[in-house]
């Protein structure tokens, strides 16, 4: 296997790639971008049928804008050629295997060689560099460790700044609450939503979450909003910032948001190419405009993945405190979206209308009905702890009083008795769908 790495490591190695001019990061991404086409043509049956089905050839793509002749990769893709179908090296290059939870069908595999999982400590730990961790810094890892690529991509990718890690899991939240506390780590990487989890169950131990010796939090794996991140900060006090990565693709650190700025998360681009697509026609949209996220890998040599529809709904920015350009916060996902008597809607609607409320708290679920013939929407929350009787009435008023406002659609709030909604120890399940499935 030739890398694409092994002639172009002066390239992938200096550390002022992140501050390169546009010109130098479009000339290094063509050419990584032709190696992994080929790559995918010469090595995977399924790329190989789908170029030809769609008649072009990896020496068709001659620029960037190119990469549209070519076709998308679903999900669907990965599950119909399970388990390693999508591999592109002999199983002995092999040196990891990940994979989706597989809740609803089977589980998306993904391979790793030396070669990747080396790109991808250094991916990892340059996105927490960028997010405000340092060397020496002890860092919390809350993710999840297993098939889940989030606990192990963030623990190699800590240890490879040069940190001293606490490689913790998901789960057991007294157990997360005592090392916190005794081993006074500096950052901890985690979902928010069970970030906030873990805040529920300091301030019912009697602990202020703000005298933590957390300063810094690294958080990814579901979408989640401005709100959210001014909750975090002022529970903990502490600078909360945005990574992201998909297992499909590479796992945490495709992309990170800086903490001298918070304005977005600043793709990697000498590994992954984006772009963004209309989700209904497939055309490729203008730098700004929003739709759903595509990713080719560039540098990725068990699996290469090309024009990968994510359905991630966000937006593509110019660079800030990176050249490399910027991916607006996730506003939702195409295959989470709510349909309600013809209004579009996201759960992170929800949620950043909940956080304007103070008498709310950031626990809350939508749930989804269908007692006639028409879908009702109940979004139920917690209050906060010190909100008494009367308060509910009044915050559940005005709440859907914002929603019917803000978002065009009537709906009916709940206010749930603090502590009974499920709470995360990972991703956290915002939408309850109770619909009949025929």
């Amino acid at each position: 296997m030739t890398s694409i790495l092994s002639s172009q490591s002066e390239e992938s190695d200096t550390a002022d790639i992140e501050f390169a001019s546009h010109d130098r990061i479009a000339d290094l991404q063509l050419r990584r971008l032709q190696w992994s086409l080929q790559h995918a043509y010469d090595n995977v049956p399924h790329y190989r049928k789908s170029f030809d089905d769609k008649g072009v050839h990896p020496s068709d793509l001659k620029s960037l804008a190119d990469l549209a002749l070519f076709p998308f990769t679903a999900k669907k893709d990965l599950r119909d050629n399970y388990p390693f179908g999508m591999f592109a090296v002999p199983q002995n290059q092999v040196s990891r295997i990940h994979a989706s939870s597989g809740t609803t069908g089977r589980p998306t595999v993904v391979g790793y060689t030396t070669g990747d999982l080396n790109n991808w400590a250094d991916l990892v730990a340059r996105s927490l560099r960028a997010g405000g961790v340092r060397p020496g810094d002890k860092v919390h890892v809350a993710y999840g460790y297993g098939l889940f690529t989030g606990g192990l991509g963030a623990h190699y990718g800590a240890e490879r700044l040069g940190c001293t890690v606490i490689p913790m899991s998901g789960g057991m939240t007294e157990r997360q609450i005592q090392l916190i506390e005794d081993f006074e780590p500096d950052a901890i990487m985690v979902t928010p939503s069970y970030m906030l989890t873990i805040v529920d169950a300091m301030i019912n131990k009697g602990i202020d979450p703000s005298t933590t010796s957390l300063r810094t939090g690294i958080f990814g794996a579901e979408p989640w909003t401005e709100q959210m991140r001014r909750e975090i900060e002022q529970q903990l006090n502490m600078d909360a910032v945005d990574i992201y990565g998909l297992s499909e693709v590479m796992g945490p650190g495709v992309a990170q948001e800086c903490v001298e700025t918070k304005d977005g998360l600043h793709i990697w681009e000498d590994h992954f190419y984006p772009e963004i697509i209309d989700p209904m026609t497939g055309e490729v949209l203008e730098d700004g405009e929003e739709g759903e996220l595509v990713f080719t890998s560039l540098t990725k040599e068990a699996m290469p993945i090309i024009r990968y529809r994510t359905r991630d709904l966000t937006r593509l920015l110019p660079g800030t405190a990176r050249t490399m350009r910027r991916m607006q916060k996730v506003t939702g996902r195409t295959d989470d979206m709510i349909i309600l008597r013809g209004v579009n809607l996201f759960p992170t609607q929800i949620e950043e209308l909940i956080l304007t409320e103070p008498a709310l708290s950031p626990q809350f679920q939508c749930v989804l009905d269908r007692p006639g013939r028409m879908d009702t929407l109940t979004v139920r929350v917690e209050p906060r702890p010190d909100v008494t009787g009367d308060q509910h009435t009044a915050a559940m008023e005005s709440l859907q009083k914002l929603i019917k406002n803000r978002i065009g659609v009537s709906v009916t709030v709940e206010i749930a008795e603090p502590g009974t909604l499920q709470r995360s120890t990972g991703k956290a399940k915002r939408l309850v769908d109770n619909r009949p499935k025929n």
